[in-house]
């Protein structure tokens, strides 16, 4: 795990990992808390018994959850610090590449593709990438802006 403490320590780390997460299980109980919170109540997410034979063989994690879970994850792959605020500026690009059904365990592997200085902060171009234990594609790839001040 890396730690970011100025302007100087992130452009030192661009085109590096700067970490990697601890694994996350999504069990449904997560799955259908989202889906309660989102009103997505789709039946490849909250229906067991109809996922069974659906095409992924049980239920499978929304990918905007994945997508909210990306501050969670990536909190114990990259340490930032020494900053008042770290802002979520927004996604440049998301994909969902294969699905992370239920019981399946994720992690974030974050790593850095730009920083610059901005009016009073610095911008960083994050990528993340949501691996799912055993399985060769990721389930989420996406692009974050992150704005310290």
């Amino acid at each position: 795990m890396h730690t970011i403490t100025s302007l100087g320590d992130a452009e030192r780390l661009v085109g590096s990992t700067l970490g990697m997460s601890d694994w996350l299980e999504l069990d449904q109980a997560r799955i259908d808390a989202f889906a309660e919170a989102t009103g997505d109540q789709q039946w490849l997410h909250t229906d067991p018994q109809r996922a069974a034979a659906g095409p992924f063989g049980t239920t499978v994690a929304h990918g905007f959850l994945l997508l909210s879970l990306l501050p969670l994850l990536s909190a114990s792959a990259v340490h930032i610090t020494g900053f008042a605020s770290v802002i979520n500026y927004g996604l440049e690009q998301v994909r969902f590449p294969a699905p992370a059904p239920n019981g399946s365990r994720v992690r974030d592997i974050v790593a850095l593709a730009a920083a610059r200085a901005t009016k009073g902060g610095v911008l960083l171009t994050v990528d993340h990438t949501l691996e799912v234990e055993g399985r060769e594609k990721p389930a989420c790839v996406a692009r974050q802006l992150r704005v310290l001040l």
